[in-house]
């Protein structure tokens, strides 16, 4: 697998975390109670049951290190580069579909083959979370996040760079349970409130 990181990468990861702390908002994103799972994915939960269960002990948010920290770059490079985007109407010739991708991908897609990928490299499933998010224009979206314990990192198809969480413009809506795959939790993104009272 391409290697994409540099010498001062985690130290630049590192800088993001302080800017997360003097904004003021969590690094990892608030969470707010039990809520349904997407239909798409409760569909692939339908063919793929061993994906959505229970996750096993939950040790916390993964430590992230130097080497976990190039195995997450690389699984989201790699995954964006290797597949096309398409929508689900031009790959399956459906509204809604979530498979792992063979030669192009929706942005659910592009999720679960990294999801995969990292939890074939050793990262538990309790720290892969599938996430549904809106983006500025108003779309669904959706991305991986990775729980750990310098915060909650997105990774997206849209882009190569990692980013915390609150350094996306996008606002977060739902995630899978940490303890569970096939249940899923409300997400508290507290940014626009907080932008609302400082005006």
């Amino acid at each position: 697998m391409t290697k994409i990181i540099k010498t001062g990468t985690f130290a630049f990861l590192l800088s993001l975390v302080a800017a997360q702390a003097a904004m003021a908002l969590p690094a990892n994103t608030p969470l707010a109670g039990a809520t349904n799972q997407p239909i798409g994915h409760y569909e692939f939960c339908k063919v793929n049951a061993s994906e959505c269960g229970p996750n096993g002990r939950d040790d916390g948010p993964l430590k992230l290190t130097q080497e976990n920290w190039k195995t997450i770059l690389n699984v989201n490079y790699a995954a964006n580069t290797e597949f096309a985007p398409m929508t689900d109407m031009e790959i399956y010739g459906v509204e809604e579909k979530w498979a792992y991708p063979e030669y192009a991908a929706d942005c659910e897609d592009y999720v679960l083959i990294k999801r995969k990928r990292l939890m074939e490299a050793g990262i538990s499933p309790a720290n892969l979370l599938i996430t549904v998010v809106l983006q500025p224009n108003g779309e669904g979206h959706a991305v991986l996040t990775v729980r750990t314990d310098r915060g909650d990192f997105v990774l997206d198809n849209m882009r190569n760079k990692v980013l915390l969480w609150s350094e996306t413009e996008y606002r977060f809506l739902k995630r899978q349970s940490s303890a569970n795959a096939g249940k899923w939790v409300k997400l508290q993104d507290g940014r626009a409130e907080a932008v609302g009272s400082v005006r």
